[in-house]
């Protein structure tokens, strides 16, 4: 007995299997998504990375904060600042557009909580806060951290900062 092509098989119903395999193939589907927006997001991101000159080996700094010496931002243009405006970083600051900024700045480029200065074991570094168009230092675009030296210049967006050490 041969069975009619629009037959079915007694007994088994291909419905909830149909339905399974429907579902299963959207969870890969949305589980492949999921990954691609992840990976997306990652490297958009960015890592921290350490600088690129992070080997340990540095040239002893010709200040030491930590006995006693002074350093300073210096403002030198753009960012609605005054040339020659000075800013200590004792404790350390943040720059940026934000009003939570230590030092807030008026310049299209930078972001809410753009760059901060901070002192580490006597040392002044900078650090760029994963900010949309990034910090220059000295030219050179600025990953993660790095340590500044005195006559040191940031730059975020169209403002120019100039870092002094005094004793």
């Amino acid at each position: 007995m041969c069975a009619s092509v629009g037959s079915r098989v007694p007994g088994v119903d291909y419905d909830p299997i149909s339905v399974a395999l429907k579902f299963g193939f959207l969870a890969v589907l949305y589980l492949f998504l999921l990954w691609i927006a992840r990976s997306a997001l990652k490297d958009l991101r960015g890592t921290v990375a350490p600088a690129p000159d992070a080997t340990g080996f540095h040239p002893v700094p010709a200040y030491d904060t930590a006995a006693g010496g002074d350093a300073w931002l210096v403002a030198q243009r753009g960012g609605g600042l005054g040339e020659g405006e000075r800013f200590d970083l004792i404790g350390g600051l943040s720059i940026g557009r934000s009003q939570e900024a230590d030092v807030r700045i008026d310049d299209r480029y930078a972001s809410g909580l753009h760059a901060r200065i901070f002192s580490r074991d006597g040392r002044a570094y900078v650090e760029d806060m994963s900010s949309t168009n990034g910090t220059l230092l000295n030219d050179a675009s600025l990953h993660g951290e790095a340590e500044l030296v005195d006559g040191d210049v940031v730059r975020i967006g169209d403002t120019e900062f100039r870092f002094e050490a005094g004793g």
